[in-house]
């Protein structure tokens, strides 16, 4: 049971944002604070509910002293008492401990790995699945760099993706992708096993981290790219090197500036996402209960096209509706990722 003088100190604090947000605060407080008032909003609403139902509950008992009331009391206090459990889980779930990132915009990177040409072209098809989530999200999607191959797939590729609750959603998705089936190149039927790496990474705000411009050296050069795709006539593709980590990040849109601007973006992004990474090594009990730890050469997927099927190695999850999944239908796998993450910390705190 969750203690009510805790859910007290929480409605306060809400009360209190919102009297500061409407008492007028200054710019560089409003973002903070709406932030965080919106996601209090959410336990709040929780909180209410439940202490309602508490407050129900205790006038149905009340009620069964008197007879003209005793027979309706009777009757309500076993639906309430049922009611009671499922909203003290749904509020625990909502007072679990925040990741600071969920509510960031995401940066999505995909490269193929083991298999060729195969492996570009499942890239691609990785590429495409993602967009049309996205899309049925009603996520802005925003493609910094794209490398295609020869054939029609990828070599490499990074998105922005902006939305509501698009980390929260997409962080799980970092790792190995592995398909199973018949290359279109592929003259005797043989099935082949190919691979994809994907990392979604939090969007990181310059006062995130500073970057000192002595740690990079940025570079132009002629952009090129397979079949036409991405090619100018001028230098005006960058690339950019982080010296001490010897993280590289290119950008070849049509403007020099703006490629800039997009390469500095996917740096912070990936010099964040290590701190990040670097943090959660120092929280060893914490590391345990995340579904996937995040590292890029954990395989979490397979894609089975012979048979029909997507497997998730993590949770176990099979569905047999891979044409669905691969136009986009993946909110199922990512829910139940989601959940069982939930679950593990409110194990892992009740312990």
């Amino acid at each position: 049971m969750v203690p009510l003088d805790k859910l007290a100190q929480i409605s306060q604090r809400f009360e209190f944002l919102e009297a500061r947000l409407n008492a007028g605060a200054s710019p560089t407080e409003i973002a903070d604070l709406s932030r965080e008032y919106s996601e209090l909003g959410q336990v709040v609403a929780e909180i209410n509910g439940y202490r309602r139902a508490l407050d129900d509950l205790a006038e149905a008992e009340l009620m069964l002293s008197d007879p003209d009331m005793r027979a309706l009391a009777e009757d309500e206090i076993p639906k309430l008492k049922a009611r009671i459990p499922e909203m003290e889980e749904r509020l625990q779930v909502a007072l679990l401990p925040k990741d600071a990132a969920d509510a960031r915009p995401a940066i999505l990177e995909i490269r193929p790995g083991t298999g060729g040409d195969e492996a570009a072209l499942f890239a691609a098809d990785l590429l495409r699945m993602y967009q049309r989530y996205a899309e049925k999200m009603g996520w802005s999607w925003d493609v910094l760099d794209q490398q295609d191959s020869e054939l029609g797939g990828i070599k490499d590729v990074s998105v922005h993706i902006k939305g509501e609750g698009v980390f929260a959603k997409m962080k799980f998705e970092s790792g190995v992708h592995r398909v199973q089936r018949v290359p279109e190149t592929e003259a005797q039927g043989r099935v082949h096993t190919s691979a994809a790496t994907v990392a979604v990474l939090p969007e990181a705000e310059e006062v995130d981290l500073v970057i000192p411009t002595s740690d990079i050296r940025i570079d132009t050069m002629r952009a090129s790219g397979a079949g036409g795709q991405h090619v100018n006539t001028t230098d005006s593709a960058v690339r950019i090197t982080h010296l001490p980590t010897g993280i590289i990040v290119t950008s070849a849109q049509k403007s020099q500036h703006r490629n800039r601007e997009l390469a500095m973006q996917v740096l912070r992004a990936r010099l964040y996402d290590l701190e990040r990474a670097r943090v959660d090594g120092e929280r060893a009990a914490e590391r345990k209960s995340q579904v996937g730890s995040g590292d890029r050469s954990e395989r979490i997927r397979t894609y089975n096209f012979p048979q029909g099927r997507m497997t998730d190695h993590r949770i176990n999850l099979t569905l047999y509706s891979l044409g669905a999944v691969m136009q986009g239908d993946i909110a199922e796998v990512i829910d139940a990722l989601v959940a069982h993450d939930q679950a593990n910390k409110l194990a892992e705190m009740e312990g």
